[in-house]
C-alpha cells in the first residue's frame, strides 16, 4: 500500500476526473486504493450511472466492515460489470508511470519514493528499468548508498522520471 503522500486518497482520485470502474479496478490491483475507500468509489460510481446488484450493496457498506469481505465484494461487482481485473504486474507497471508523473509535478518528494516497494516491480522497459534502479530499497538505503550527494540523485531521477512519462505506452490498463 502507497505511504501517505505517495498515492492520492479515493477524494483526489474522484475529483481528478477518475470516473470509470476500470481505472478504479487497475488501482486497486495495483494497491493504490485501500478497501476501506472502495465503498465510497461505489458509490461514485452508482452516481456516475454504472449499475449492478453488489455495486450498490458495496456502496451502503462503512468504511469500518471487513476488508476481506469489502474486496470480495469490489471484485465481484466488477465481474457483474464486465470488467476484469488486470494482470498484477501490468497494473505496478501503470502505478509506476503515475508515480513518476507525480514526482515531476512536484506533487511527490524524491525521498517519498522509498515507501513502497518500487524496486521489486517487474519492469519491463529501459526506462521503467531506469528510474526504478534509481529507487533505493529503504530510508536507510539513500544516505548510505547516495551519501551527500542527494542533489545529483534527485536530478538523475526527475530525468528518469522524465524518460518514463514520455516513453511509449505500455498497454491496457489505467
Amino acid at each position: 500500500m502507497g505511504a501517505e503522500g505517495t498515492t492520492p486518497g479515493p477524494e483526489a482520485l474522484l475529483h481528478s476526473g477518475l470516473t470509470t470502474l476500470g481505472e478504479v479496478a487497475c488501482r486497486y490491483q495495483a494497491d493504490e486504493i485501500c478497501p476501506e475507500d472502495l465503498p465510497v468509489i461505489a458509490a461514485e460510481a452508482l452516481a456516475a450511472g454504472l449499475d449492478s446488484p453488489t455495486l450498490c450493496e458495496l456502496a451502503g457498506w462503512p468504511r469500518h466492515a471487513d476488508a476481506r469481505d469489502i474486496r470480495d465484494a469490489f471484485e465481484q461487482a466488477l465481474a457483474e460489470s464486465g470488467i476484469e481485473l488486470p494482470d498484477p504486474s501490468l497494473a505496478r507497471r501503470h502505478a509506476l508511470r503515475r508515480l513518476a508523473a507525480r514526482l515531476i509535478d512536484g506533487e511527490t518528494a524524491p525521498a517519498d519514493l522509498v515507501t513502497d516497494d518500487w524496486w521489486e516491480t517487474e519492469v519491463e522497459t529501459a526506462a521503467e528499468r531506469s528510474f526504478v534502479a534509481l529507487i533505493p530499497q529503504c530510508e536507510c538505503c539513500i544516505e548510505y548508498t547516495l551519501g551527500l550527494d542527494q542533489q545529483t540523485w534527485t536530478a538523475q531521477l526527475r530525468i528518469a522520471a522524465l524518460a518514463l512519462t514520455s516513453s511509449p505506452p505500455i498497454g491496457p490498463g489505467c
